[in-house]
């Protein structure tokens, strides 16, 4: 028997999907939103994920449906179980990595710590919120932000107006974190969890740059309650497949939740080569309800160093040469997407027994691709 898994979206989560799916067996078919997408070795339907129809010719060829990203409209999702096909993560989990305001008020139903939040809807709501956390807060859309986008600090109502008058807004207080951090899990239907070591994320622009696994630092109380914390998301939530947990360490030792992911994560990309089960491999096999793998790590220290928008002349490809022979020990994964400022197209991880020198390591593999 092969199991045939179909993936909604082809970007780089799905592309890189596609190795350990030839490893096992599995036969993987992405619905890519244009031709030539990243994930266009697996495509076999380019399409409109928002349209009903589309959706279930390419979700019939399939055993089980899965994403990579999380834009697909609820209700299609829905009329797909209501059909019988499976999903996974289904309509009832994906909801709240989709909206914001949702999460927040199932997050709070569930007890995990969250930075103070309020939904607002008027320019009056919003001051009184900023009234009451200092005069400053960040202000969020609802739906599809991410690296960045659909998020403002304000101080001051009015310069939220514009988004204001499409709708309702989620306020959050402006933490005083120390460090992001980011806790992935994978869980199948039976109800098997596996978690990986908690991961530092740094940040610039509100684009991830950087992750060290594990976090300097995390043994003991903080890798604890972060993987508590996933688990009790995953849990409460009934998610199947790999979970992100984007957390805030505070400068008053708090760890608190900042926004989820239901698929692979930017943060999970080096257990492709630093750990013994990857987040790809894993979330195939939570979506396919079998088994889960290891989760351990290979090395003492992994960092992946993301590529942003690529070399300002030709491709990624002319880089490699150089990167390969200054480091040899460093794995290079290229995306094949068109580079443009700020746009992720490719990854580099390094691992090792001493975290300067992995990072130099792999810093040093990626400046290939960015100068």
């Amino acid at each position: 028997m092969t199991f045939r898994i179909g993936v909604i979206g082809g970007g780089q989560l799905a592309r890189m999907m596609i190795p350990p799916a030839v490893a096992l067996g599995i036969e993987l078919k992405v619905l890519a939103e244009t031709e030539g997408s990243s994930a266009a070795l697996a495509a076999t339907q380019v399409g409109d994920y928002t349209d009903l129809d589309t959706v279930l010719r390419f979700a019939e060829q399939v055993d089980v449906v899965t994403f990579d990203h999380e834009h697909v409209p609820t209700p299609i999702l829905e009329e797909l179980v209501a059909r019988g096909i499976r999903v996974s993560p289904g309509p009832h989990a994906l909801r709240f990595a989709q909206d914001k305001l949702d999460m927040r008020a199932r997050l709070a139903e569930l007890g995990v710590p969250m930075p103070d939040w309020a939904k607002v809807t008027s320019h009056d709501e919003l001051a009184a919120f900023l009234a009451d956390h200092g005069g400053r807060a960040v202000v969020k859309t609802p739906r599809g932000g991410y690296d960045g986008k659909g998020v403002r600090v304000v101080s001051d109502a009015a310069e939220a107006a514009d988004w204001l008058e499409r709708g309702p807004l989620l306020a959050e207080e402006l933490v005083d974190f120390q460090r992001e951090l980011a806790q992935l899990v994978a869980r199948r239907p039976s109800g098997e969890l596996r978690a990986w070591p908690v991961v530092e994320t740094v940040q610039q622009n509100g684009v991830c740059v950087e992750v060290i696994a594990p976090a300097p630092g995390s043994t003991g109380r903080v890798e604890d309650l972060a993987a508590r914390i996933a688990t009790t998301i995953a849990e409460g939530l009934d998610v199947t497949g790999v979970l992100a947990v984007e957390l805030f360490e505070t400068t008053d030792a708090r760890v608190l939740v900042n926004e989820l992911a239901m698929r692979p994560h930017n943060s999970g990309h080096w257990s492709i080569d630093g750990a013994v089960t990857s987040q790809f491999e894993q979330h195939l096999r939570a979506a396919l309800d079998l088994p889960l793998g290891e989760t351990t790590p290979l090395a003492d220290v992994s960092v992946m160093v993301n590529i942003l928008g690529g070399p300002s002349h030709g491709p990624m490809s002319d880089r490699l040469a150089g990167a390969f022979a200054d480091q040899p020990g460093a794995k290079i994964h290229h995306y094949g997407k068109d580079p443009r400022p700020g746009r992720k197209v490719g990854h580099v991880t390094a691992v090792g027994s001493e975290l300067d020198d992995v990072a130099f390591r792999a810093r040093a593999a990626a400046a290939f691709f960015t100068f």
